[in-house]
């Protein structure tokens, strides 16, 4: 059952370069990677949907989006089911950091005191229940203490140089852990180091109220959300793109590039706190390593058999054994 009150927010405005070897067509377009699916059916877009419609009815279910990408997500079936106040478009992807700011403030725009579940679109979850579960435990804990936003964080089953880290530093009295550092994409001698220092992945699902995220960016980036904020009140409380849209874009074509862990959580350690997350499958498909190894996870507990994605998706689990023939001479 979905839990009353609170809102989700799935974001699906990244260009997925890094994938671009798997997920580019024989005519050379780029598909983004929430736009694929991983062995046919669904997109991985859809799958962030499904999994936050686990948790957050869908009249408060909002996905960020960016233009550039309309091709792919006006295709998108589960995605056009959601009310269309709830699909937050923005010029062009400038980061995570940027859109989850531009989501914040459509959001608290019509829900001041919202809890809000944070979900990349670029995730597989074996087992669902189990991460549910423990997203379901971070709302509880942020109930009782709102000023403190909870990370999701995971024991990593091997030094992978990939992915983010958040080494955790003592229990807090609600059963999570105070926060003494994030670590991006370390080298693999410092990868290993930190894993026997007791270091999580980062999977970037954070829960928080909508205000307490806002805060985030007040110290370096007041100006920044004082000119979104505008924008914004100029379009209403849905935030109507009809008048301030050119205005929008013209915003955009200004700003850096933001990235939300590396531009925003560092440096608010003190601010956050992270959960662990017990074993439930979970990888990030930033790469294509990281596709290779979720796919072969995938296989040893059930044998796959690719199926023909939709028209509009590209299948990774083919792509990929297209990928292993060409580069590694491998087979699958």
């Amino acid at each position: 059952m979905p839990e009353p009150g609170v809102w989700g927010l799935i974001l699906a405005g990244g260009d997925g370069s890094r994938l671009r070897a798997l997920t580019t067509k024989p005519c050379g377009t780029a598909v983004p990677k929430q736009f694929c699916s991983l062995h046919g059916g669904h997109s991985l877009l859809e799958e962030a949907i499904l999994r936050g419609g686990r948790i957050v009815a869908s009249e408060r279910l909002c996905t960020i989006v960016a233009d550039q990408h309309r091709q792919w997500w006006s295709e998108c079936r589960l995605l056009a089911a959601l009310p269309r106040e709830n699909l937050i478009v923005q010029p062009r992807n400038r980061g995570t950091g940027v859109g989850v700011l531009y989501s914040l403030l459509h959001i608290i725009g019509r829900a001041p005191e919202a809890r809000l579940v944070l979900l990349p679109s670029d995730h597989y979850v074996r087992e669902e229940d189990v991460l549910r579960r423990s997203i379901i435990e971070a709302l509880d804990r942020v109930e009782r203490a709102p000023e403190r936003p909870v990370l999701l964080g995971l024991t990593p089953d091997e030094a992978d140089t990939e992915l983010g880290y958040v080494l955790p530093e003592e229990v807090d009295p609600l059963g999570g852990y105070t926060v003494a550092r994030f670590i991006e994409k370390p080298d693999l001698d410092v990868a290993r180091r930190i894993v026997e220092a007791g270091a999580m992945w980062n999977t970037f699902i954070l829960v928080g109220t909508a205000r307490a995220l806002l805060e985030l960016y007040l110290p370096r980036y007041a100006s920044l959300v004082r000119d979104l904020q505008v924008l914004l009140e100029l379009g209403g409380s849905t935030g109507s793109p009809t008048a301030t849209w050119p205005a929008l874009v013209n915003l955009y074509g200004q700003l850096p590039d933001l990235d939300f862990s590396r531009d925003l959580l560092q440096g608010h350690e003190a601010a956050l706190c992270v959960l662990k997350v017990p074993s439930c499958g979970w990888s990030d498909l930033g790469t294509p390593r990281r596709v290779g190894q979720t796919l072969r996870r995938l296989r040893a507990f059930e044998p796959i058999k690719p199926t023909p994605a939709p028209s509009a998706h590209i299948n990774l689990a083919v792509q990929h054994a297209h990928f292993e023939r060409a580069h590694l001479g491998a087979t699958v």
